[in-house]
């Protein structure tokens, strides 16, 4: 049924201003009823203020994190050397920069979150579907994230109490200590995000340039400890360029991507502050690929260092800190980590889930409420399991996160940029009987498109260590293409799915 007004109160229009943004009109009424509260609205054009600086220092603050170390020192681990990490890293960016930005148009245009943009595509109400897979995904990534900020805790805290800490009794094959530590670092991030968004943002400020130092300090210490740069440089790779190396490389560029991959869809949360499309295609194009290429290049000399200097890798900075004999060095060097890890996990594991959680049931779940919702989640996913080993951190995790969300993308890119050429009916993004309304809510051929490509990219995939086995054996050639096979199937598919609908106008099925 068609949502109606009473005819005193004039109808919801919008305007296009000349430099092609959209907004509703001065004096409209804004949208509302059951699909609609203050979080979900449209950004007014005058609070689009984000410049081309503010969306590099985004990704700066995002990128400079424990997670992004692992990824590069986590293929060291594995077996490539610095030059094979490195590349795979800087073409994996630059590749997930294309959806970021092509996604990421809709925010400045529009006004509009990740959740309202796929109502065009899935339906008012079947946006929860993607809404919601993107929201358990960063569920996850809170939770690994927490599990790294619990373990600086628990190792800077061994160093102050001694044996008495580290050496705790064992309860699930860890420390109590360390499951203490765990719940410790949880509060600290609720409680910054309970004080709001401002807080965030005055964090954010510094936290990026902090860690950059910090990162810099534990390449001096490392390359100091090997007698120079030379043997940072000249761990050999374990695969060669033969055939070895080329069988990790396309399940890696696949993690790689997949870790980005998250923020290729919801990245409408952000672009939707900003002052032009200019300042976000800029910004982003200058702040993702090249700051997670040097952090990486950063990462793989350290890591390769602690092959030279230990004799073996040791991929998890937090370990390799532990480390060290200077207790001033071991402080400054888990203070970073935990700054880091406050500093993407609040922004871009918090925030964003908050808005999914907060699409589902919008005059019952408040932005709290959904960040709430993430954190307890983050528990139940089990996050100590999927960071315990490279192997299950980058080809089962990533692997997976990055399948899934690639088919939503293909999905979302299809519908704004092929199908409506970027223009969407913002009051009809949140009523009931619209041209997005489907059939009850819900485009099938989106879930179709999604369900399909889904199960091609992860289905023939290893889910070790959280199951032993694939899926659908048969499926596993797929595997180490799983994002791209996903983006693109779930594109073909759903193209081919609205084609067929013929012109019979978006209210039918």
């Amino acid at each position: 049924m068609t949502d109606t007004a009473p005819s005193a109160i004039p109808p919801t229009v919008q305007v296009t201003l000349d430099d092609g943004r959209v907004e509703i009109a001065h004096g409209s009424p804004l949208p509302s009823g059951p699909y609609a509260n203050k979080d979900l609205l449209p950004v007014p054009v005058e609070r689009r203020t984000w410049t081309t600086y503010n969306f590099s220092a985004l990704w700066v603050g995002m990128a400079h994190n424990t997670a992004s170390w692992t990824l590069a020192s986590g293929l060291i681990a594995v077996g490539m050397d610095w030059k094979q990490a490195v590349l795979t890293i800087a073409l994996a960016n630059v590749i997930v920069l294309i959806p970021m930005l092509l996604t990421g148009h809709a925010g400045p245009k529009y006004g509009i979150p990740f959740p309202v943009f796929a109502r065009a595509s899935f339906g008012v109400r079947g946006a929860n579907l993607p809404a919601v897979v993107r929201a358990l995904v960063a569920c996850g990534w809170f939770g690994i994230q927490t599990w790294i900020g619990g373990e600086a805790i628990f190792f800077l805290a061994g160093k102050l109490i001694g044996n008495g800490w580290s050496e705790a009794t064992a309860i699930g094959g860890h420390p109590w200590t360390m499951w203490l530590s765990f719940a410790i670092f949880w509060v600290i991030q609720i409680a910054i995000i309970y004080r709001g968004m401002e807080t965030i943002r005055r964090f954010e400020n510094w936290a990026a340039p902090f860690v950059i130092v910090g990162a810099l300090v534990m390449l001096v210490w490392m390359s100091n400890k090997a007698g120079g740069f030379g043997p940072l440089l000249d761990q050999p790779s374990r695969l060669g360029w033969g055939g070895g190396f080329w069988k990790l490389f396309w399940p890696s560029l696949m993690g790689m991507i997949g870790f980005w991959s998250t923020l290729s869809l919801n990245i409408p949360d952000f672009t939707r502050y900003g002052k032009s499309q200019k300042a976000q295609t800029w910004g982003q194009a200058l702040g993702l690929p090249t700051t997670m290429t040097l952090f990486a290049f950063l990462s793989v000399l350290v890591t390769s260092g602690s092959q030279a200097v230990y004799g073996q890798t040791i991929w998890d900075p937090v370990q390799l800190a532990a480390k060290t004999d200077n207790v001033l060095g071991l402080l400054y060097a888990l203070v970073t980590v935990l700054v880091a890890t406050l500093s993407v996990n609040i922004a871009a594991n918090l925030v964003s889930p908050a808005f999914d959680f907060s699409n589902v049931a919008p005059r019952k779940v408040s932005f709290r409420s959904g960040a709430m919702i993430t954190a307890v989640l983050a528990v139940l996913i089990f996050p100590w399991k999927l960071y315990s080993d490279p192997q299950g951190y980058i080809f089962t995790w990533l692997g997976l996160v990055g399948g899934l969300l690639g088919t939503v993308a293909g999905i979302l890119i299809a519908d704004y940029w092929i199908l409506r050429r970027a223009k969407l009916d913002l009051v009809d993004l949140y009523r009931a009987g619209g041209r997005y309304w489907y059939t009850g809510g819900w485009n099938w051929r989106a879930v179709l498109a999604f369900v399909v490509g889904g199960v091609l990219a992860i289905g023939g995939a290893s889910f070790k260590p959280l199951i032993d086995g694939r899926p659908i054996p048969a499926l596993r050639s797929l595997a180490d293409y799983g994002w791209a096979v996903g983006l693109g199937t779930s594109m073909a598919l759903y193209l081919a799915l609205m084609l067929l609908r013929g012109r019979d106008g978006e209210r039918t099925a």
